[in-house]
């Protein structure tokens, strides 16, 4: 990719976050400290898309920051990649919340907060223009798939998203977090062989060019 188009993106993206930042059509845009537009490489071959920003990406304005961070640059690195090297997003800008026992908490986005928010990721997508998209937790992948989409029985397989995109679902990071024993276990087991399958779509695409066999993350 040329540096011009390169950053052409960049200015594209940097206009919109700022569109976003002002938004204010559901309360949580009125709730959050930061809006969390998104990151990393505007030219990216592989788009990373959560759910919503949690308490950390709230207070930074960074999506994927703290533990479920650290486990999905752990996770993307053994693919050979960096987080540099990927674009991240959630499919809503701004931490849905609930009040509970005086404090806020980290909730699901409503499918009318993920509406009224679409545009935003529609753009990002527009505009890298990814090779793949990776939906990370059932709400990412509802987003793109409808509700009825089952995250226990569709992850691992290849959809159509977006623009004809190849789409992937595996599970979040927090979600593999809150695993323990066995179940922990066979979770990273199942995110390991989407992983994998990713790895090897992008040296499809890149027409058989392969990489440095990957090591599971820890």
């Amino acid at each position: 990719m040329s540096l011009r188009e390169r950053a052409r993106r960049e200015r594209i993206l940097e206009k919109a976050c700022a569109v976003a930042a002002a938004c204010r059509k559901c309360q949580i845009g009125y709730d959050r400290r930061n809006n969390v537009y998104g990151e990393g490489d505007p030219c990216a071959r592989l788009m990373l898309i959560g759910e919503g920003p949690g308490e950390t990406e709230d207070l930074l304005g960074r999506p994927f920051v703290g533990r479920a961070g650290d486990l999905l640059e752990k996770m993307i690195g053994a693919i050979g990649l960096a987080r540099e090297d990927v674009y991240i997003a959630n499919t809503v800008k701004c931490r849905p919340t609930l009040h509970e026992g005086g404090k806020l908490r980290n909730r699901a986005p409503t499918p009318a907060e993920m509406a009224n928010c679409r545009p935003y990721l529609d753009e990002q997508i527009d505009v890298i223009s990814p090779q793949i998209i990776l939906a990370l937790g059932a709400p990412a992948a509802k987003s793109f798939l409808g509700n009825a989409f089952a995250i226990t029985k569709g992850r691992g397989s290849w959809y159509e998203g977006p623009n004809g995109i190849a789409l992937m679902v595996t599970f979040h990071p927090a979600y593999v977090l809150r695993q323990g024993g066995t179940a922990l276990t066979e979770t990273k087991r199942l995110v390991w062989s989407d992983l994998k399958k990713v790895r090897a779509r992008l040296d499809d695409l890149a027409e058989g060019k392969s990489s440095p066999q990957p090591a599971l993350f820890e």
